[in-house]
């Protein structure tokens, strides 16, 4: 993971990100549970979190974070030091890191995000087959095509990356660091043909 998103927990860094990922619940609900005795959300005080936005599970917002209003945080969720998370954007199981910002109107599931990565509204990370009938995920790597043996895992995206306005990330997506998705781009690394 390292080499993809140097901003990831050290924890992590040695796994695959499907793999971190299967442990982020865990990990978010001790990072409250080392801030705090009860509940299942910790929320620093310098951090804003709108009337309106609903937590739901295991949720970790750290220092000069800010979620708007009607955002939808559940399943597993740390946001790092300063990120954004603009109005009507959810996030489900998913880690981002450090000075990233979701404009509105995103959906980000079961994904890792790196440090100062920016969203442009209504941009996509897809994280589950819907039209295929073999649900498991592969992604695409230097060595070619890679089973993750899972069905929900969405993007690994490398620091400093943007992503243009209704960019869809298809399932699997794997981005370097400083990568540029154009506004209106499918980004869908591995077709049927490939599996």
């Amino acid at each position: 993971m390292g080499s993809l998103c140097a901003s990831a927990p050290e924890q992590f860094r040695n796994a695959t990100p499907w793999g971190a990922l299967a442990k982020l619940g865990d990990y978010v609900a001790e990072r409250v549970r080392r801030e705090q005795r009860d509940g299942e959300q910790f929320i620093h005080p310098t951090a804003i979190v709108e009337s309106g936005a609903v937590l739901k599970g295991a949720v970790y917002i750290s220092a000069g974070a800010f979620v708007a209003a009607g955002a939808y945080l559940r399943g597993g969720v740390f946001l790092g030091e300063r990120v954004r998370v603009g109005p009507g954007c959810e996030v489900k199981s998913s880690l981002i890191m450090s000075d990233t910002r979701l404009a509105h109107f995103n959906f980000v599931g079961d994904s890792i995000v790196g440090s100062d990565v920016n969203f442009e509204a209504g941009a996509l990370v897809a994280n589950h087959w819907n039209e295929r009938s073999d649900k498991t995920i592969v992604v695409a790597t230097a060595r070619g095509t890679l089973s993750t043996g899972v069905t929900k895992f969405g993007a690994f995206i490398g620091d400093g990356a943007r992503i243009g306005a209704n960019a869809v990330l298809s399932p699997g997506t794997l981005l370097a660091p400083g990568s540029v998705i154009p506004r209106l781009a499918l980004v869908e690394q591995v077709r049927d043909s490939e599996r």
